[in-house]
Order: C-alpha cells, then structure tokens, then sequence
C-alpha cells in the first residue's frame, strides 16, 4: 500500500490498538469493529489504511521484523568479536520484545495466518533474521561437527520469544540483564558459575574473556 500524508503516525496507533485486540482475542476471534473501537477510528477511517484483517495483520508483523531485522543488520556489521555481537543482538532482541510485547505475542500466535504475498515477505524477514544468528553461531563454533547449528539457533529463539507466557516487570530483571542471563545459560550452561556481564548496562561493549569457556569449545 503506498503511504500518504500522515500515514505514519495515525497508522502507528492503529497498528498499536490493532496488536491489543489481537493479543486479547486473537486473529480468528477479533473483528474490525474491535479495533475501530479501541483505537477510535470509524471503519471507512480504518479501511483507508488498509484494506483487509489479513493486511492489518500483515502491516504489525512486517513493521516487527523489518524493525528487528535493521537493527540486526546494523548490529553484525560492527566490527567486534562473534560472541560480543551475538549478546549485542540478543539484547536488541530483548529490548524490543519487552517494549512490545503484545505484538511480539501476535508474532508468536499467528505465525501461520498470512498467505500469498504476504506471508512470502514476513517469511523472508524471518529467515534473514534467523540466517544472522544461525551465522553468529556458525562464526562461534570452532569444530564444524560440533552442536547443530540449526537447533542451537530454534533453542535460542525460543527462550527469547516465549517470555510474554512468563515475564513480569515487577520481579524480572530488566531487558539487558535478562539477555546476559539467558545468553549465559546459552553459551556457558546452567551448572557454569556467576553470569558473565562482558557488556555494561548502557549497551557499551567490553571485550569478552577470551579464556572464559563456552558451549562450543572441549572442556
């Protein structure tokens, strides 16, 4: 759809409302009628941002993984060790998850509902986001018959993305702090020692101990 004045920002607040309703219903189950009343907008003035419930939800997902997939782009591009961009993007992850996580559930349950050109461009978002974590980790492994690349990746994906069932803000650790947990019990194991903070907070990078051990390496 091509975009017209002022689009962007109404489109942004629709897309909001949208993601609740489906969250809270799901696709099947919410109307357009739901949305035009949450978000506050009659149907003609729903219908002239899209054109369909199956474009809507094409419109959250697509924004999700192109705002994902950017900043993973951004993120491997950086010249740093592989371990180091790998917690950098598990916490861009994080961060976005925590900070949209009604969307990040509509991801998650309705994964399989678009069709046609639609799903054949949320599909290649999600294969190139999963192909830059599938080459961090290909980057990290040092034996080429070591763990399997493509189920430590589906591992991966799925600590992070299933958190909406589980996290709660008022005794879960923050999106930074959860990525170095998580990518601690990823690389080191559970059994492994304190976790090992090698960036700070604020997102800058410190170079992680290169005798530290990891899930790739003989013990």
């Amino acid at each position: 759809m091509e975009e017209r004045p002022g689009y962007d920002e109404k489109l942004t607040r629709i897309l909001k409302e949208a993601a609740s309703v489906f969250a809270a219903k799901g696709y099947h189950q919410a109307s357009i009628r739901d949305i035009s009343a949450a978000a506050g907008f009659s149907l003609s003035g729903l219908y002239y941002y899209f054109d369909s419930k199956e474009e809507l939800l094409f419109l959250i997902q697509r924004r999700c993984f192109q705002t994902i997939v950017e900043r993973a782009r951004s993120i491997v591009a950086q010249d740093l060790p592989s371990e180091t961009r790998l917690r950098l993007l598990v916490r861009s992850h994080l961060r976005f998850f925590l900070t949209n996580m009604r969307e990040m559930k509509v991801l998650s349950h309705e994964a399989d509902i678009l069709t046609g050109d639609y799903g054949d461009e949320v599909a290649a978002l999600k294969r190139e986001y999963v192909g830059i974590v599938t080459g961090l980790l290909e980057e990290l492994r040092p034996d080429p018959d070591g763990a399997d690349v493509r189920v430590a990746t589906l591992g991966l994906f799925g600590m992070m993305n299933w958190m909406y069932t589980w996290y709660r803000r008022d005794r879960d650790p923050d999106g930074d702090e959860l990525a170095d947990q998580m990518i601690h019990v990823f690389l080191n194991g559970f059994l492994d020692g304190p976790v090992d903070r090698t960036l700070l907070v604020d997102g800058s990078d410190r170079q992680p101990d290169p005798s530290a051990p990891s899930i790739w390496q003989s013990p």
